[in-house]
């Protein structure tokens, strides 16, 4: 039973030896059976990984360096936003900008207590990029960037893509105020995936209630009187639906570079998968999104390759944690007399303090049931992985590889569908069909193409009748010729001629094949692939301007044991259970581990009341719980399937009866949990004294 409970704290502390200290030594439980079998975490939060890049940076680094190997970062808030801006693309049949903000005043981040009691005056701005890039830029923001700003706090929370490690990088960036210097620090990722169960961005469902998407929020917004950063305080639900939507394709990148690189599996058969999962992809995205059918649409010895070794490396399947939290209304139960003076209890700072909290059930720190499972053998696993591949081509880049496609397919001769139209009767329209199961319909009453399908894939949507559509198809070719002549009275021969992209294509990707580094076990090289790929249609790109990146920085305190830290032994247990949180240079999470050890329980004893509730928790039933309990049950993957061993455990009844000892000897009475939240949970005093 040892060496089995050594091995899973093992597992458990995977995350945080990264930080230094070695508590697998220190820690011992009585820990349930194994886990039963199932399927595999796309990304397990216990297991975040490095703090800093293992390869490559963020794209936040990349977009504010300096030539000399810095950051630059913008202030105010405006010009921020403003230089993200100049990077991406206008949609013309969009009334919507390219950044998506939304204003949540009494949210569930970290530090939604930092403007207390002022919520309404400072709300915490989110900012995420939904937009392709502008033609020509070589950052692909799209999905990959999103950044939280409260002013009270003076810091920048920025979640951004690193394409050389594969992965979400979480940063943060302090002293951003007017005469301040930013300062950018990686941060601590295993307090970032306490929530962020997909190591990526997370967002309430809809209706967005927290957001000035919600009339009773905007119009408290509206009354302040102030400018938000140039966001409108009123704003309908089409801003948090379009980050939603953004926060949801974010999230399956991670799915996609599993699929990438362990799905198509090593050697030389997992590069020509790779390259079968590319040239498909690059299909789908020529044709918007509108795929050949699944034998056609990637090569059989690619789909069978991935269907073969993700079975056998998954065989319960891959699961994708929910990016989305229950929507939660931080008003309801208010009076509604927004016309009376906005008489609607929240005039009293108590109240509003109040109106912070988040119960249990809204809390991102709660474990969250996967939204999807991708396994080997559904019909459509192969057509999510090249959708998947598909989000990562179109960049900058994108309208010269098309060009590029269309001269060199302009060069190779023309295909030809010759289809036997036959006239509907009662209808002045003709039902057309040819060989492979081409069809459409010809509507010259109207001059209009339907349902048209050369393979058998999807009809494509009407289009109108031309003798030169230049219409792109299912799988990359291009409609460039319909000739109706031999039609006589809506029957006979109608003659379509394609221009074979998808030719010049396979031979561009068969090239790309033979420099296997581009192709192997590594994270998706997006613009590497672009760049060999216009090369090898004749339209090399400029080398990209080597500028230097800034250093990746982590602020972390020395690690080290309790013993090596000096922690007394009758306190060793919070440090063991809660350091990987606690003791940052963070205050929020409150940081009540940092500092000397000799005034250790003395901080433990301002949060007592605090931790005491969190640890409580743990032993009532899920929906008894005003709070979620600590340790987040994310953070410990021995228990995830067994939270009650971790109530019933001697470790964690040991640290409640010491914080239980610590307010009986300050009350002279013995706590629990009902008596010390009659007031709420954010009317207990702070885990922080004021003079930290």
């Amino acid at each position: 039973m040892m060496s089995r409970c050594l091995a899973w704290q093992a597992r458990l502390l995977a995350g945080l030896v990264a930080m230094g200290p070695l508590w697998a030594a220190e820690l011992s439980t009585h820990l349930p059976a194994d886990p039963p079998t199932g399927p595999a975490w796309v990304s397990d939060p216990a297991r975040p990984g490095e703090h800093l890049p293992v390869a490559g940076a963020s794209l936040f680094d990349a977009l504010f360096a300096t030539p000399g190997g810095t950051h630059a970062i913008p202030f105010p808030f405006e010009r921020l936003l403003a230089r993200i801006d100049a990077e991406l693309a206008r949609d013309p049949a969009s009334a919507l900008p390219p950044l998506k903000a939304v204003l949540i005043p009494l949210g569930r981040s970290l530090q939604r207590s930092a403007a207390a009691p002022d919520y309404f005056r400072f709300p915490r701005v989110v900012v995420g990029v939904d937009a392709p890039p502008a033609p020509g830029s070589p950052w692909l923001l799209k999905d990959r960037l999103y950044i939280g700003y409260l002013e009270k706090s003076a810091v920048l929370e920025v979640i951004s893509y690193n394409e050389g490690a594969g992965r979400f990088e979480f940063q943060l960036v302090k002293d951003y105020r007017a005469g301040g210097n930013p300062q950018v620090y990686y941060a601590n990722r295993n307090i970032c995936m306490a929530c962020h169960h997909n190591a990526a961005p997370i967002f309430s469902r809809a209706l967005w209630d927290e957001t000035n998407a919600n009339p009773a929020i905007a119009a408290r917004l509206v009354a302040e009187g102030r400018s938000f950063y140039g966001i409108a305080p009123a704003r309908g639900v089409d801003m948090p639906y379009a980050i939603d939507n953004a926060v949801r394709r974010a999230n399956r990148l991670a799915l996609t570079q599993r699929l990438w690189q362990e799905g198509c599996g090593p050697a030389a058969a997992g590069q020509r998968c790779r390259a079968g999962l590319l040239e498909a992809a690059l299909r789908l995205r020529l044709a918007d999104g509108l795929s050949l059918p699944p034998d056609a649409a990637v090569a059989p010895e690619a789909a069978a390759t991935l269907r073969r070794n993700a079975a056998r490396r998954w065989p319960g399947g891959l699961a994708l944690g929910r990016p989305d939290l229950p929507n939660r209304n931080p008003l309801q139960g208010l009076a509604d007399g927004l016309d009376d003076g906005l008489d609607d209890g929240l005039d009293d700072s108590a109240a509003r303090i109040a109106r912070s909290h988040v119960a249990a059930p809204f809390d991102p720190l709660l474990p969250r049931p996967p939204d999807t499972v991708w396994r080997a053998d559904a019909p459509g696993a192969v057509r999510e992985a090249v959708a998947g591949v598909a989000e990562f081509v179109a960049d900058g880049y994108w309208l010269r590889l098309q060009a590029a496609l269309a001269r060199r397919g302009a060069a190779l001769p023309r295909t030809e569908h010759i289809l036997s139209c036959e006239a509907v009767p009662a209808s002045r329209a003709s039902r057309c069909r040819g060989a492979g199961g081409a069809s459409l319909v010809l509507d010259p009453a109207n001059r209009r193409i339907q349902g048209l399908s050369l393979a058998g894939e999807p009809p494509r949507a009407p289009f109108a009748l031309s003798a030169r559509p230049d219409l792109r198809l299912a799988g990359g070719d291009v409609l460039e010729r319909m000739d109706a002549s031999g039609l006589r009275g809506g029957e006979g021969p109608l003659r379509l001629r394609l221009r074979a992209d998808s030719q010049a294509l396979a031979a561009a990707i068969s090239r790309l094949a033979a420099v296997p580094s581009l192709l192997d076990e590594q994270p998706l090289p997006r613009r590497a692939l672009v760049a060999a790929l216009l090369d090898a249609l004749g339209d090399p790109l400029p080398a990209l301007a080597d500028r230097p990146r800034p250093p990746a920085r982590l602020e972390l305190p020395a690690g080290g044991t309790s013993a090596q830290l000096g922690v007394p032994a009758a306190l060793a247990g919070f440090h063991a259970w809660c350091a990987a949180c606690h003791l940052s240079a963070e205050s929020f999470p409150p940081n009540f581990l940092l500092g000397p050890a000799n005034a250790l329980e003395t901080r433990i004893r301002q949060c007592a009341p605090r931790i005491y509730v969190r640890l409580a928790m743990a032993r009532l039933p899920p929906a008894a719980r005003a709070k979620t309990p600590m340790p987040p049950e994310t953070l410990l993957p021995a228990f995830r399937s067994h939270a009650a061993a971790w109530a019933a455990s001697p470790e964690r009844a040991a640290l409640e009866a010491g914080v239980a000892a610590m307010l009986k000897a300050e009350s002279g009475r013995d706590p629990d949990p009902e008596t010390l939240l009659a007031r709420g949970y954010e009317a207990l005093r702070p885990c922080l004294a004021p003079d930290r």
